[in-house]
């Protein structure tokens, strides 16, 4: 895929000065944070390439080179083509730009960087719907175990990091000294400790609670499909975001049809003689019935089609099929008497490969003899 231009990634004129193009980026950088954008990789993917736009423009050379050259100008590395840096070159690199209000380049104790907001857990469960329910649709409440903040739990800024989330240690090498920034390992990220809770709450201020939870199922669903409720998992620690539902799908097997995508078959018995001199039958569908029309001659295995009579597209593309496939039944037990009309009927022309001729008065009292 072809890369944007940087200036229109921005949205600044070519003619922008570096004060502009700073504040253009910033305003960006802002919008589409990772902290403030948590699991979204869209806002990530932007975050990254307004990064990329400013590595090159904020760099006289380099912004001089694109301007001349475009995108070929760019060779090799993040701002030159290749996108190579992670979020943690980002901030490190454009610390400036943030004003110490994103991670990446504070002292010890909360000189820079910002706490984290901590996501919950998923939770996941499942759910059995029948043909019904996929065909039209369903509205299901379900009770769900989950993590919640519990009632007088008191949050505390975190000493060590003074509620930045990140701790920076100085060492020494032979080559001087180095700094390392790092996740504060008493609030590890989150810029709080719990400071005060009830007995029966875990060390994060959070307790089990179960909760009604109303889940839409959309027409259409299949076996195995997965489902996303936003919001209705594990509460984060520390006011954090909560996790996500997870919503399995279990389709329950109908008695009479079997699926097939958004098709239905259903396995259609009749008798010789009705397969012979045609007749009328019914089929269910996935609400009532359908009566449908076999012709005389029809052979075991043809296929009726009932055109959208089969379930509705989750993407809401239409509805698909019924499709009817006729077997017919041989009897096993006659009596003498049925088996001397059938021997009758073993040599008739109507009975041979190609016929040419056929009794119907004949077979239709045959049919009523087995009627």
């Amino acid at each position: 895929m072809a890369k944007r231009d940087y200036y229109e990634i921005l949205g600044i004129s070519k003619s922008a000065d570096q004060s502009e193009i700073k504040k253009a980026y910033r305003k960006l950088a802002l919008k589409y944070h990772p902290d403030k954008n948590p699991d979204d990789s869209t806002a990530e993917a932007k975050f990254k390439e307004a990064a990329e736009a400013y590595e090159v423009l904020s760099n006289e050379d380099k912004k001089a080179r694109y301007d001349q050259f475009g995108h070929d100008g760019m060779k090799g590395g993040f701002g030159g083509g290749g996108g190579g840096m992670n979020m943690d070159d980002i901030f490190s690199q454009f610390g400036d730009i943030f004003g110490g209000a994103f991670g990446g380049g504070g002292g010890f104790g909360g000189g820079g960087g910002q706490s984290r907001r901590t996501k919950g857990s998923n939770l996941r469960i499942k759910v059995k719907l029948t043909l019904e329910e996929i065909a039209n649709g369903a509205k299901k409440k379900i009770k769900v175990l989950k993590l919640v903040q519990a009632d007088g739990v008191k949050y505390a800024t975190c000493s060590t990091c003074q509620g930045a989330g990140q701790v920076r240690r100085i060492t020494n090498t032979i080559l001087g000294q180095m700094a390392t920034t790092a996740t504060c390992p008493a609030c590890h990220g989150t810029g709080q400790i719990v400071s005060s809770k009830p007995k029966d709450a875990d060390e994060h201020g959070l307790k089990r609670k179960e909760e009604v939870v109303q889940i839409d199922i959309p027409k259409g669903v299949e076996d195995g499909m997965q489902l996303r409720v936003a919001g209705k998992g594990n509460a984060g620690p520390f006011g954090g975001v909560p996790g996500d539902l997870l919503v399995l799908v279990e389709e329950v097997e109908h008695d009479q049809l079997k699926r097939n995508g958004q098709n239905l078959h259903y396995e259609l018995y009749i008798n010789f003689l009705d397969a012979v001199l045609g007749g009328d039958a019914e089929v269910p569908l996935v609400e009532g019935k359908a009566r449908i029309k076999v012709e005389p001659g029809t052979q075991s295995g043809k296929i009726l089609r009932l055109k959208n009579k089969g379930l509705p597209s989750v993407n809401g593309y239409g509805n698909g099929d019924l499709l009817v496939n006729i077997s017919v039944w041989t009897p096993q037990k006659l009596s003498s008497s049925e088996k001397e009309v059938l021997e009758q009927l073993r040599g008739a022309e109507g009975f041979t490969p190609n016929p040419t001729h056929k009794d119907k008065g004949f077979f239709q009292k045959v049919k009523e003899m087995f009627s």
